[in-house]
């Protein structure tokens, strides 16, 4: 089925919302540097960042959800872990939600659809919110009985998703522990509990909510009619790979969303070197003849 055309003031909207308080962030790092801000406090951010985010894209997303790939015990508890320290819920609820959110993609019963309210400028920016942040504090709860039935029946993964709370509480002390212990200061455990720990999970929760609400409105589509699923490059890198959400939506099992010239994955890499290590397998890489049947499936729509 064809989409209806792209609302007029569409993408204003939506860059509005999203460039504003990321400026915000940026304005305040040089009144910070020097007084509350370290360049240990940076490396410790950027780690965590990239630690905790590769647990959702590589943990809840491409393996938990979709199982893109197998991995061995020690590797699938670690990425339940790793996903549970990104603070974005526990992973049985979070695949839940998210494998409704395929099956009902941008239709009712998709949790987080930017498009069920119209196409005018309020439905617009109500949509944008709703599927950013809204759906999470207003939507009715996904049955993990129906949608993760797998996790539910995994005694390893049941018990991490039971001790999320400690994931959370790890998430947030080990960057102000690290900080006081590195800089041998209680100042430099307070500033890298802020930054590396309150700044960071902040900073990742709308980066990552991003591929709900923006990878849904704004970018190019060049894989799927199905649902308006887009790749929006300049989240590629913040997101290790997600914003080539298309492609994802087209082929859902992909261990590898970034396909084409240029478009860069690190969730990809880090599959391929838990692959080289051993410790993942049958992993479902992108091949030529893969691709060719999606680009058939495009022509004919």
């Amino acid at each position: 089925m064809l989409l209806p055309p792209r609302p007029p003031g569409r993408n204003a909207v939506v860059k509005l919302f999203v460039v504003i308080p990321f400026l915000a962030l940026a304005a305040m790092v040089p009144f910070a540097w020097g007084w509350g801000l370290t360049g240990l406090d940076i490396g410790l951010a950027v780690f965590f960042y990239f630690f905790t985010v590769a647990g959702i894209t590589v943990g809840y997303h491409r393996y938990f959800t979709h199982r893109a790939f197998k991995a061995n015990r020690q590797l699938r508890v670690t990425l339940a872990i790793m996903g549970s320290m990104a603070l974005q819920g526990p992973v049985i609820t979070w695949v839940a939600d998210h494998r409704r959110h395929h099956a009902f993609a941008d239709k009712e019963g998709d949790p987080h659809s930017p498009w069920l309210f119209g196409t005018t400028p309020a439905a617009v920016a109500r949509g944008f919110w709703h599927s950013h942040f809204g759906w999470m504090v207003h939507h009715d709860l996904t049955n993990p009985a129906r949608f993760a039935p797998d996790l539910l029946a995994d005694p390893d993964v049941a018990r991490v998703d039971r001790q999320f709370p400690a994931w959370t509480a790890l998430s947030l002390i080990a960057p102000a522990v690290l900080g006081g212990l590195l800089s041998w200061s209680w100042w430099g455990a307070l500033t890298a509990f802020f930054w590396a720990g309150l700044v960071r999970v902040g900073v990742l929760q709308h980066v990552t909510w991003s591929v709900n609400s923006i990878c849904h409105m704004i970018g190019t589509r060049p894989w799927t009619v199905r649902d308006r699923s887009t790749n929006f490059w300049p989240l590629a890198i913040a997101t290790m790979g997600e914003s080539w959400h298309n492609l994802h939506h087209a082929d859902p099992t992909c261990a590898r969303h970034g396909v084409e010239r240029g478009q860069i994955d690190m969730s990809a890499r880090v599959i391929a070197a838990f692959e080289r290590l051993g410790w993942a397998y049958d992993v479902r890489w992108p091949t030529p003849q893969r691709l060719a049947r999606l680009a058939a499936t495009r022509h004919r729509s």
